[in-house]
């Protein structure tokens, strides 16, 4: 806008000082051309630069006065600008008058110039000014932008910290402070108003902060319930021991051990939001770690090794992460299951329905089920938190020829044992009752439509 009003502006005084010189010259000329037609009737000598007929008189003015009208015309021939005038003379003939131009032209010349170099000074120093001013602005803009992505990805620690709603946040927390100690509060100086980039930061400020402590809240409450339910738990498991054989001691037995694993996975999924857990590093063989994690699970899964690795991990929260997706797998899809090692690469495959399409999109989801298989929705969700601690990628995918494949990427850095090779197969097995992997219920999809009945809210 401040460009086109600087070019407006100009056009309107050149277009105007124009006028004005070439209206001046017009009406010089004029009046000498009475002046000589005066003469010329009168028969007296005609001044210099008047005449009939005069050379370099323009054809388009020649033919104006032929035809009885008078006229006046700037040359544009001659390099030296000449104001010219004509009228009728007798037979046919033109009276003309000439006089310097030159001055009026390089007044009009001069006042371009002028108008051309202020118009793009004025222009330049506008856009100067205002890249300025909105790249600052877009500069926070992106900033917040940024800090908003930050929070959608799970940083809830993220802050924009404009420094406009800082110091405005100071300076109203002193005014209340004033205000506390006895001074006027309405005597005291407000805070400066914020501009709407300020505003849009400290409202996306205070979202974050009032998300992180309701999650924190609810992290803390779900992690003391959990706790709170162990001891319970642990009577009720010794008094259910203690019960006679029977069918009704076996489904009171099966729900206690189903509680204590729900229990158990509350409190492992508390210590993830936490972000306390600690890795225990060392050095294992993925081959063999795979066969001892199918073995344990107790299920006819077909175990490949491709390609043997030795990486450096947390052996517990890897035997977690893959006893978790045998079991989903199991659970959740249909035989045949086979759990593939290629490097530091691992996939658990299975041939059913595929995963749903919720947890394609938006990952595992706890207490999500669907259908009315056993499970709460926290057996994926728990085998993602492990890996993301262990610095491991995650994936679920469907396979294109139908059945869900899960693909674990351990970090790089591992080195070949083995190029080539299959793994024993484990169809027999039995984990031990307490260990974390060998248990059952903790499937979070399936495409084949076996979930539990308990619905719950995603997260």
């Amino acid at each position: 806008m401040c460009c086109g009003l600087a070019a407006l502006l100009g056009t309107l005084v050149h277009v105007s000082v124009t006028d004005q010189t070439v209206g001046e010259a017009r009406g010089r000329a004029l009046d000498r051309l009475t002046e000589v037609t005066t003469a010329y009737e009168d028969g007296d000598r005609l001044p210099p630069g008047a005449g009939v007929d005069l050379p370099g008189l323009p054809a388009s003015l020649r033919a104006l006065a032929t035809d009885g009208l008078r006229g006046t015309m700037v040359g544009d021939r001659d390099t030296h600008p000449t104001m010219w005038a004509a009228g009728p003379a007798d037979r046919g003939r033109a009276l003309a008058v000439q006089f310097d131009y030159a001055q009026g032209a390089h007044a009009i010349d001069a006042l371009d110039r002028a108008i051309v170099w202020s118009s793009a000074l004025a222009i330049g120093a506008t856009l100067l000014v205002g890249a300025f001013a909105v790249t600052r602005v877009t500069r926070r803009l992106h900033a917040t932008a940024r800090v908003a992505r930050r929070i959608s990805a799970g940083d809830l620690d993220a802050r924009v910290n404009d420094p406009r709603t800082v110091q405005d946040t100071r300076a109203l927390q002193d005014a209340r402070a004033d205000g506390q100690a006895g001074a006027d509060p309405r005597a005291q100086r407000p805070p400066r108003p914020q501009d709407e980039v300020a505003a849009v930061a400290g409202a996306l400020d205070t979202m974050a902060a009032s998300l992180q402590g309701k999650l924190l809240s609810e992290q803390r409450f779900t992690a003391d319930v959990a706790h709170e339910l162990r001891t319970p738990l642990t009577g009720l498991h010794a008094a259910a021991e203690l019960l006679p054989p029977g069918r009704p001691t076996e489904l009171v037995r099966d729900r206690v051990a189903t509680l204590r694993t729900l229990t158990e996975d509350l409190l492992e999924i508390s210590r993830l939001d936490a972000g306390r857990e600690r890795l225990e590093l060392d050095s294992e063989p993925l081959g063999p770690l795979a066969g001892r994690v199918v073995w344990a699970s107790g299920t006819g899964t077909e175990v490949r090794v491709l390609r043997d690795t030795r990486v450096e991990t947390d052996r517990r929260r890897l035997e977690r992460v893959l006893g978790n997706l045998v079991a989903n797998a199991h659970k959740h899809g249909r035989a045949p299951v086979a759990l593939t090692v290629d490097g530091p690469v691992v996939t658990v495959r299975d041939h059913g329905d595929g995963y749903p399409d919720y947890l394609l999109e938006h990952g595992p989801q706890r207490f999500r089920t669907e259908g009315g298989t056993k499970g709460h929705g926290l057996g994926l969700t728990i085998a993602l938190g492990q890996a993301e601690v262990l610095g491991a990628r995650l994936v679920f995918t469907n396979a294109p020829d139908g059945g869900a494949l899960a693909t674990l990427t351990l970090p790089q850095g591992a080195t070949e044992e083995r190029a080539d090779g299959i793994g024993p197969e484990a169809r027999d097995g039995r984990g031990e009752e307490d260990e974390p992997e060998a248990r059952d219920g903790r499937g979070e999809r399936d495409g084949n439509g076996e979930q539990d009945g308990n619905k719950g809210s995603g997260s």
